[in-house]
């Protein structure tokens, strides 16, 4: 952030964390947030799109902070660290990956993620097309600190079962047997989700699991509530009835039934959408901290530490700031000071 004077105040921010509610990160290691939305994401004229897609690749490789993605509908995100760094990546890629190519892109959106509150207040049920098969299912969320324990791959599909069971029995108050029976995490088969099967002398289950891992994988990538992905809920499957003939519980029939019984559940655990916030860091001197207050307060900020540093004028102050709030705070902040803030 370089240097600044005594009488400057110095604001730092870090990368956003998901939790609810507000998160501390325990590191600040970026992950890209902030995106622009991919259908205003095109070149003028339409005949440069080959140009935006080389320019796109090219940018990834030259910055390993910016990531680059297209979805199946051909639209085409790019995402950041950060509002500057955003500015920055956008600025690269139409004048030195595109030959100065124009280009449209939208305003930046934040991602958001679902999550739920409680146990489900009713064990949920849904009957297959046919009517043949029936699903049983409850969502709770998970253990405090297990979702970021998979976000940091301590715990993962990947994991020896028996260390696994012992992680999450010893750290999390997890049933070894029970830790033993999970069946999948999610979403993109590593997300901080999984589906626990709590059926006991349940016929057929193994030939239907992996059609429910399909339908549980395509659920938490799209939420009930806005379709964003879920985070930090586990599905448990308390009872599974199916047709004996094994024509009649295929795929087409399971996988859908297994999609609709994850939102339900969900839905009847109190649901939530989690916000992404900016740890932000702000050193001013005292006659500035009413303005950095007020500008705090417009943008939904919450301060949870004030503190002088010993031998000088200056404040440290601490905030939590919501992600979608936070583009432009820094030009608001150095105007509000009179320039005493600046990032």
């Amino acid at each position: 952030m370089g240097t600044t004077s005594r009488l400057h105040a110095r604001a730092h921010v870090s990368y956003p964390v998901f939790h609810c509610p507000w998160y501390v990160p325990e590191d600040t290691t970026a992950q890209p947030y902030l995106l622009h939305a991919p259908h205003l994401l095109h070149p003028l004229p339409i005949s440069d799109l080959p140009k935006l897609v080389k320019g796109l690749k090219r940018l990834a490789k030259s910055d390993p902070m910016v990531l680059c993605t297209m979805e199946e509908s051909g639209e085409h995100f790019i995402a950041g660290a950060g509002e500057l760094h955003l500015e920055i990546c956008l600025k690269d890629l139409q004048e030195d990956f595109m030959g100065g190519a124009e280009i449209i892109v939208s305003p930046p959106v934040v991602s958001f993620r679902e999550t739920v509150l409680e146990k489900s207040c009713r064990t949920v049920m849904s009957k297959s097309p046919n009517k043949h098969n029936c699903l049983y299912m409850e969502a709770r969320p998970l253990e405090e600190g297990l979702a970021e324990a998979i976000d940091d791959d301590r715990i993962g599909p990947r994991d020896d079962p028996k260390v696994r069971s012992q992680i999450l029995s010893q750290e999390f108050g997890w049933d070894k047997d029970l830790a033993k029976k999970i069946w999948c995490f999610g979403p993109e088969t590593t997300g901080p989700n999984m589906v626990v099967d709590m059926c006991k002398g349940v016929q057929y289950l193994n030939e239907i699991k992996d059609s429910v891992v399909a339908g549980f994988q395509w659920a938490s990538k799209e939420g009930a509530l806005a379709e964003e992905n879920m985070r930090g809920i586990c599905f448990e499957v308390c009872d599974v009835v199916l047709h004996a003939d094994a024509i009649h519980r295929g795929g087409g029939q399971v996988i859908p039934t297994a999609r609709r019984v994850i939102y339900a559940s969900q839905l009847t655990a109190k649901p939530r959408l989690l916000e992404p916030v900016y740890l932000v860091e702000i050193q001013a001197p005292e006659n500035a901290l009413g303005c950095i207050y007020g500008v705090l307060n417009q943008k939904r900020g919450h301060v949870f530490e004030e503190m002088q540093r010993p031998g000088t004028p200056l404040y440290n102050i601490k905030a939590y700031l919501p992600v979608i709030e936070s583009f432009g705070f820094s030009s608001q902040l150095r105007a509000a000071t009179s320039g005493q803030a600046f990032p």
